[in-house]
């Protein structure tokens, strides 16, 4: 027992210098991106991500729209919380901005950066969207998670729900990637 506090102590340092310094670590999320650096990142994302899944790529061209953050930061301690900004990809152009935000709680301790992607499939999800104000994971259209596994059996005619979630570049210290609880609202940015 008197080595466990030693190296609590350690990590409760750790994980408070890397929050507070967060924007040493991941200096493109110090401030609010112009909507031009959020149409780079998205363009770059989207890139990767169809290089790396050819289902995404399949997908992207009987989706409605896409919704691409490409950063989004996640860290606490107990505490916690996550936050990014992103774009609505329309045939190739952006029709507007957004950020995903979400305050957490319970046993949790790091820091994390990941991008993801939402397919729209149908018009009703992607209206669903524009009129709710904002879209609250775990509410509304159906999402479906898409990891490795289901990616190889998706294909364009298997795609029977609202909305496909891809995750991209995920690095850092922190248990556990979902966006159960993220509410996703539209920014006024002007390009």
């Amino acid at each position: 027992m008197m080595y466990a506090l030693p190296s609590l102590l350690y990590v409760l340092f750790f994980l408070s210098f890397m929050l507070s310094g967060g924007n040493l670590v991941c200096p493109d999320t110090a401030i609010a991106a112009s909507a031009a650096e959020i149409d780079r990142d998205v363009n770059a994302a989207l890139k990767e991500l169809y290089v790396s899944s050819p289902a995404a790529k399949e997908l992207s061209a009987t989706a409605k729209a896409t919704l691409v953050f490409p950063s989004i930061v996640k860290g606490g301690f107990i505490v916690g919380g996550q936050y990014g900004e992103g774009a609505l990809m329309k045939e190739g152009k952006t029709v507007g901005y957004y950020n995903s935000a979400a305050p957490s709680y319970g046993l949790q301790a790091g820091l994390q950066k990941f991008g993801f992607a939402l397919f729209f499939m149908k018009d009703a999800a992607l209206a669903y969207l524009d009129e709710s104000k904002g879209l609250e994971i775990g509410i509304g259209p159906s999402i479906v998670i898409v990891d490795k596994g289901t990616a190889r059996a998706l294909t364009t005619t298997t795609a029977k729900e609202d909305i496909y979630a891809f995750f991209f570049d995920q690095t850092g210290l922190m248990a556990g990637m979902g966006l159960q609880g993220s509410k996703i609202t539209k920014l006024n940015k002007d390009k």
